[in-house]
């Protein structure tokens, strides 16, 4: 696995006008945790547990071994503490971790399960750089038919897409940020979201089609020419 170090600085968000950023607050849980405070690291496990199991569950595409990569993940974070310097967030430090770890999981295990999306409902989150939407022409779904869709097209990708797919529309992390998570290059990131989001709407387009024609035709009286 390649050395868990942050390295790529990401701005604070605030948390309130008023209050530390939540960059500050992660780095005071830390200090903490690393001086024998558990409780300071169980704070940020409380923070991100469902984003890390997100992450892990995308890539994974099977409940029991995401919750294992996950919870591996944690572990990991915990163990390597000293080697975080704070220079990037730490959650984009612990989505390196669960990524590394996930990719290690799937390097020995070959099974594979399709499961619904229901808890991340990513019909919503899923657009391109340009605004649109590719949850639009969709619309017209039931949302419990739009999630089995979802999902059938997300375990067709590869785990690099689907990695790159729910980092960016699940998560919401910058080109940035996601150079930090995968270590790869902001114009490699472009790039492997571009075809990602590609590949994920051409899997999509018979689906589109078939609801599209199945809408038409009830526009047409019966017994018309």
């Amino acid at each position: 696995m390649p050395e868990d170090r942050d390295s790529v600085e990401t701005p604070d968000q605030p948390t309130s006008s008023k209050g530390p950023s939540r960059k500050a607050q992660d780095q005071a849980l830390v200090e903490a945790a690393r001086a024998g405070d558990n409780r300071a690291y169980g704070q940020l496990v409380e923070t991100y547990q469902r984003r890390v199991y997100a992450l892990a569950f995308g890539m994974l595409r099977h409940r029991e071994d995401a919750w294992d990569v996950a919870q591996e993940a944690f572990v990991k974070a915990y163990k390597n503490l000293d080697k975080f310097e704070g220079h990037s967030a730490f959650y984009t430090w612990l989505y390196r971790i669960t990524y590394n770890v996930a990719m290690d999981h799937l390097r020995y295990s070959k099974r594979r399960e399709t499961v619904d999306m229901d808890q991340h409902e990513l019909e919503q989150h899923i657009e391109d750089d340009k605004g649109h939407n590719f949850s639009n022409p969709l619309e017209s779904l039931d949302r419990k038919e739009l999630r089995g869709v979802l999902a059938r097209a997300m375990d067709e990708l590869s785990e690099k897409h689907r990695a790159i797919i729910v980092l960016r529309e699940v998560e919401g992390l910058s080109y940035e940020e996601m150079a930090d998570v995968l270590k790869i290059s902001k114009g490699t990131v472009m790039s492997r979201l571009f075809h990602a989001r590609k590949n994920l709407q051409k899997l999509l387009e018979p689906y589109l089609a078939e609801r599209s024609g199945a809408s038409s035709s009830r526009l047409v009286p019966q017994g018309a020419a």
